[in-house]
């Protein structure tokens, strides 16, 4: 009797487990462009004024870069950026001082920031 017992507990143990290994995992939601915007928002000042960028605008586009891992996620990014800078006006040197952010804050990009990008070739 007690062996049945013990199967039983074994056998269900065994469903549990298969249960959980087989159950979809919550994918990650992709990053929003409300996420992009908060990580950025700290730049705003370095990009309309120059000088130093602020350790919590590097610490954003760091942040940020970390989480766009594939080709989609980037060009995502790019394309929210151009839509929140759409309207806003803004000069050569505005520019400028965004393209070179990333370098300013210790990072390489494989792509250019400017209004010209196309952000579908973005890889």
């Amino acid at each position: 009797m007690a062996s049945s017992g013990v199967l039983k507990l074994v056998s269900m143990i065994l469903m549990v487990c298969m249960t959980m290994m087989s159950a979809p995992k919550a994918a990650k939601a992709a990053i929003t462009c409300s996420d992009v915007v908060n990580h950025l928002i700290p730049c705003l000042s370095y990009v309309q004024n120059g000088g130093t960028p602020a350790a919590a605008c590097c610490s954003g586009v760091k942040a940020l870069y970390g989480e766009v891992q594939t080709s989609p996620d980037r060009q995502n990014v790019c394309k929210c950026i151009k839509s929140a800078v759409n309207g806003i006006p803004y000069t050569s040197n505005n520019l400028n001082l965004a393209a070179g952010l990333p370098a300013k804050c210790g990072l390489q990009l494989p792509y250019s920031i400017s209004p010209s990008t196309d952000c579908n070739k973005v890889q």
